[in-house]
């Protein structure tokens, strides 16, 4: 259980592991923010370039997952086993030991809250036989969905010079996750799990600060840059965003911010009047 801790308490600082492998970015920065209702692109920069998912290819093994729910593949509590492949993917993961295993559920949580890559990895060698063939069942999947630039090397996001989407891409995938998997699509407004009675907090800045955010992911290699995919829900407007190649987390959240704001009706502050015997005041409300 101390090594569950030391993995998952240090996720941040270990994320250089990462970058000692990682490769040059393709583009650089891109975004695109839709209207998940009706299509329509709001706002876009280098909306078809290329670039590197990073951990927001968790994404596709997510909706993967799920269908597999559906279809019976899975249930919930359909137990995972931890191969020494999937316990060995620094620096995010539940490190639990080779041979052990997780349910279903404790695979999405991770996957969502905490961007686990062994989670990704047991999910993805259960369903594909290696973390290859299920790359393939991911790319396949993508070009189905209308994905038509994005190829799926690995079920995680870990570097691959191979592993390629786009901002349009990722939004089309956004959007299919609100549209196909609805009830499954709420987890990720989840800011907390508890696993094996310890809480975890995830690190999802504008899921926890933006009003009306409903998920969705972060990543970061080196290579890619801070990635991010997010849903809002505001005044009757549903818009998925993506930024990719951000500089710092703290930019790539700001520009998430501040392209939401753009497209969405600001919060409206109004004056409440309470009455009390012999007394009036004002109070300031902010919704």
């Amino acid at each position: 259980m101390s090594s569950i801790l030391r993995h998952l308490s240090s996720l941040m600082l270990t994320a250089g592991l990462v970058a000692a492998t990682a490769l040059p970015a393709l583009s650089g920065q891109a975004k695109l923010l839709v209207d998940a209702r009706t299509g329509a692109v709001l706002e876009s920069e280098n909306p078809h370039e290329l670039n590197y998912p990073a951990s927001l290819t968790k994404m596709m093994t997510l909706y993967m997952t799920f269908e597999a729910l559906h279809d019976g593949r899975f249930t919930w509590d359909t137990r995972l086993t931890m191969s020494e492949n999937a316990n060995g993917k620094e620096p995010f993961k539940f490190a639990i030991g080779a041979g052990r295993t997780i349910t279903v559920r404790e695979a999405v949580m991770g996957m969502i809250v905490l961007s686990t890559n062994d989670a990704a990895v047991a999910v993805a060698e259960t369903l594909g036989g290696s973390e290859a063939g299920f790359g393939d069942m991911m790319t396949a999947k993508a070009h189905q969905l209308g994905m038509t630039r994005t190829v799926f090397r690995n079920p995680a996001g870990l570097p691959d010079p191979n592993q390629v989407t786009t901002a349009e891409d990722l939004a089309r995938l956004g959007v299919a996750l609100m549209r196909d998997y609805p009830e499954e699509f709420k987890l990720f407004s989840t800011r907390t799990i508890v696993f094996r009675s310890m809480k975890l907090r995830g690190h999802n800045g504008v899921l926890n600060t933006y009003p009306g955010a409903t998920g969705m992911k972060t990543g970061f290699t080196e290579a890619s840059g801070y990635n991010l995919v997010t849903s809002v829900e505001r005044d009757g407007h549903t818009l998925v965003g993506v930024v990719l190649g951000g500089r710092s987390a703290q930019l790539r959240d700001e520009e998430m911010k501040a392209m939401m704001d753009r497209h969405l009706p600001p919060l409206v502050e109004h004056s409440v009047v309470h009455a009390a015997p012999g007394k009036v005041t004002g109070t300031t409300v902010q919704q």
